[in-house]
């Protein structure tokens, strides 16, 4: 088929798969993933993942990343920063640890099963959101440190990614190499908050001044670029610079303007193909070879998270009830988690089969979740 007539069957199935799922109770982009498996090579055949397609698809991981970063609101998370913390880092460490000590014993080499724990430490925050939305729930005590943590799960997972894969770059996992991939994270993120905050304030200035269409929204998108060309050069995920531009132009004043105007861009064309291409990619006539495994490691994730984020809420002070709903609330995977599973995809760690285990898990927490957050908020 046609490039052109691809990308326009993918924002169709993007957009009506969307909504089918939301109007179902489940995020747009579990019915983006769907449509992509559809409409893809294990199934419908009618689309393939070439290079234009691949193009779209890498530039939408890294608005999406860049999005997240633009729409973190630092402040309103301070007042839960601690409890935020601790829940997310054992809502990291014990997914990670599960998901590795599992696929190791299920046969699968060393640097699979740290991708394997890897992606298994992301929380989905849209979907969490509108779930606590609906039940009112958000603007509890709970449901503040649930957002928080999730956002806080996501930095840390996207750190764990950038471990990952410079790890694998390197070709060793000896504890000076942790040291050394630690330490360019450091060095870049402090050099990016020193030298990159006021450059970027002074850039999108700039940009104003020049009385062309858009041009403040050029100057966001080549910010965004730069960043994630720069933090591939520190051998750092190209995502992790993006969400850091993120949150630099976040604190500007013009960043209710690229939000907006990224929403836009994102959403109509890079977001939902990055979306329907993970389907797309996501051969599900390999799942009978990795059923089972599968199956164990969608309750993997789901233990996972009760357990680390539950055990971080109690000792943070939170009721049994209410830490046994913290644990629930952060269960579900989406974007994050395929955006690891698709790095790991890329960078030759994963193959199709492989990788179908991260998208069927990320289809089994979405499901679950909704149920069990509506079983754990009527325990009350």
């Amino acid at each position: 088929m046609d490039v052109f007539l691809e990308l326009a069957l993918i924002l169709i199935v993007a957009k009506l798969f969307g909504y089918l799922a939301v109007r179902l109770g489940f995020p747009a982009a579990l019915g983006q993933l769907i449509g992509g498996i559809l409409i893809g090579p294990s199934i419908l055949g009618l689309v393939g993942f070439d290079e234009a397609v691949k193009l779209l698809a890498d530039l939408g991981v890294v608005m999406l990343l860049f999005l997240a970063g633009l729409e973190t609101d630092v402040e309103e998370f301070k007042h839960v920063g601690i409890p935020a913390f601790i829940i997310a880092s054992l809502g990291v460490l014990i997914p990670f640890i599960l998901g590795y000590v599992g696929a190791l014993a299920w046969g699968y080499s060393n640097i699979q099963a740290m991708f394997l724990g890897g992606v298994l430490t992301a929380t989905s925050v849209g979907l969490t959101t509108s779930i606590l939305m609906e039940m009112k729930k958000l603007r509890t005590r709970v449901g503040t440190t649930i957002l928080a943590a999730a956002v806080v799960d996501d930095v840390l997972g996207i750190i764990v990614l950038t471990i990952l894969v410079g790890i694998n770059t390197r070709g060793s996992v000896y504890f000076k190499d942790l040291l050394i991939i630690l330490g360019e994270v450091v060095l870049y993120f402090g050099i990016g908050l020193l030298i990159g905050n006021p450059a970027v304030r002074e850039a999108l200035k700039l940009s104003e001044r020049i009385t062309l269409p858009e041009t403040v929204t050029a100057f966001a998108i080549a910010i965004m670029l730069i960043f994630a060309y720069l933090a591939e050069q520190f051998q750092i995920a190209g995502i992790t610079g993006a969400y850091l531009a993120g949150l630099l132009v976040a604190s500007t004043d013009e960043a209710k303007e690229v939000d907006r105007k990224f929403m836009t861009i994102g959403y109509s064309l890079f977001i939902p193909v990055f979306l329907v291409s993970i389907g797309i990619e996501s051969d599900v006539r390999v799942l009978a070879h990795a059923g089972t495994f599968a199956l164990i490691y969608a309750i993997l994730a789901i233990v996972s998270k009760v357990v680390g984020c539950g055990f971080g809420a109690f000792v943070s002070k939170f009721r049994p009830i209410e830490s046994l709903q913290v644990g629930v609330g952060m269960i579900p995977r989406m974007e994050v988690a395929l955006i690891m599973a698709n790095v790991a995809l890329n960078e030759g760690v994963f193959d199709s089969g492989t990788f179908s285990i991260p998208v069927t898990m990320v289809l089994v927490t979405t499901i679950v979740t909704p149920f069990l957050l509506k079983w754990a908020f009527s325990r009350e």
